[in-house]
């Protein structure tokens, strides 16, 4: 299928301004961070520290949808081939350095580089169909089992004790 030049300028500027993407491989859909490089989607992940990224097996294809950042509702959907990048390639250099400076918190600063060519993968996501409809239906999924529980009732004694720290000010 062809893309028109307006379809893949609202994919580009969409993904540009997302902070995250929603990413479904061969697993559920995740939320992602990633970076949009010379056409296409960049995301390093399934590695110590590192985001993990949902089934997305080289020669395959992924589902990405892009929220609105401000409102977070769903902008464009689309259908990648993914490709795994060669650890030190060009374009592996070249997707690394774009992703380095979007990458906050890393726990070994510059050194993080170096750990994602050992122990990471740079996937790259190229958009392949798009499409602009909305969907008609829900989207929401059943959570991913978790040993987390929600909150518990709140302590009978609780309420008092924030009473008196507020008059003491």
């Amino acid at each position: 299928m062809t893309q028109t030049l307006l379809e893949q300028a609202i994919v580009e500027e969409a993904t540009k301004k997302s902070g995250l993407i929603w990413v479904r491989g061969t697993r559920p859909a995740q939320a992602l961070w990633h970076v949009w490089h010379e056409g296409a989607v960049v995301l390093v992940g399934d590695g110590p520290g590192e985001q993990p990224l949902p089934g997305l097996a080289d020669g395959g294809e992924a589902e990405v949808t892009v929220r609105s950042k401000d409102k977070g509702g769903r902008l464009v959907a689309w259908t990648a081939d993914v490709t795994e990048l060669v650890p030190d390639s060009d374009e592996w250099q070249a997707a690394v350095a774009e992703l380095k400076g979007k990458r906050l918190n890393a726990p070994d600063g510059e050194a993080m580089v170096s750990r994602w060519g050992r122990e990471c993968r740079v996937v790259r996501l190229a958009p392949r169909v798009i499409s602009t409809d909305l969907p008609s239906g829900s989207l929401a999924v059943v959570p991913v089992a978790s040993p987390a529980t929600t909150r518990q009732a709140m302590p009978a004694g609780l309420p008092k004790l924030l009473l008196k720290r507020k008059r003491r000010t």
